[in-house]
């Protein structure tokens, strides 16, 4: 599982099933980069202190740990570049707040359908981002423009997955749901906690015989939701909002723990508050490697 929360987008994985944490004793390094493409405002197109990016690049970098049975440790640090276009351009790149979480699966079962798996994941985001970029003139950016937030916030998520849906082996439907609970940060900005179910319901067309390589392919559906922001203790009404997400994710099991996967979401709803700037589209693409660490 790979934790990158942009309101709060979660990219597909290290892991076609997010449930299952690391096997003990093993660890996991993976890179991703995910693009997101925003609409303007219904509002105005004009740069405020709620603007969010129309273009952001997220390069993740993670690594996870499976320190004991049922539990690991993982640690994401992402590379952030922000853009805001309305016919001029501001922006800027710079490392974003880094993510500490642990991982429990508290549920197994085995049966000769398949496997049910569920679990928790939790832990803190810390302010370690950048937070002074300026635009031409010298004028500090707006807190949502910014790579970090100067926050120190709280990450929950929930995790399922059920293999062999329908007595179908290879069918697997996989359920994430994810919550960034905030605080305030720089310039006295409270960006507005952040919701997000994601569901994806996978086949693997491909598997060879030993198990080194295998293809799962499948469709997706998200949802995504942003409470209103606050600045300076003053609720900026219309800031927040709903999107849903529909798209397609695939993912390629290369060689013997190590694994590449594409997935394309594009929006297909959302709400019209007058300063909420909807997600239209998200790429995610990247490469993990499992390995043993002792």
């Amino acid at each position: 599982m790979q934790i990158v929360l942009v309101c709060t987008v979660e990219a597909q994985g290290p892991a076609p099933e997010t449930a299952p944490p690391i096997f003990p004793k093993g660890a996991l390094f993976s890179y991703a980069s995910d693009f997101y493409s925003r609409d303007l405002p219904a509002g105005s197109d004009q740069l405020s202190r709620t603007s969010h990016p129309t273009f952001s690049h997220h390069g993740n970098f993670v690594f996870a740990w499976g320190f004991y049975p049922n539990f690991d440790l993982r640690v994401s640090v992402p590379l952030v570049t922000n853009r805001f276009e309305n016919g001029n351009e501001v922006g800027g790149t710079g490392i974003g707040d880094s993510l500490i979480v642990l991982k429990y699966r508290f549920y197994r079962r085995d049966s000769e359908r398949g496997t049910t798996q569920a679990s928790i994941t939790s832990g803190p985001k810390l302010p370690t981002g950048t937070t002074g970029l300026r635009n031409p003139a010298g004028m500090r950016l707006p807190a949502s423009l910014q790579p970090g937030s100067g926050s120190t916030d709280f990450f929950f998520g929930l995790n399922w997955t059920y293999t062999g849906l329908f007595h179908i082996r290879r069918l697997v439907a996989d359920e994430q749901f994810h919550s960034l609970f905030r605080t305030t940060g720089t310039q006295q900005t409270h960006l507005g906690n952040d919701f997000e179910s994601r569901f994806w319901l996978s086949y693997r067309p491909y598997e060879s015989k030993d198990v080194r390589r295998e293809w799962f392919i499948g469709p997706t559906i998200r949802w995504l939701h942003s409470n209103d922001e606050k600045i300076a203790g003053m609720k900026q009404n219309g800031s927040g909002g709903d999107v849903l997400l529909a798209g397609v994710t695939t993912f390629f099991g290369l060689s013997p723990g190590v694994h590449a996967w594409l997935g394309v979401e594009w929006a297909f709803a959302h709400s019209n508050e007058e300063n909420f700037a909807p997600l239209r589209r998200h790429i995610s693409f990247g490469i993990t490697r499992q390995l043993r660490l002792f």
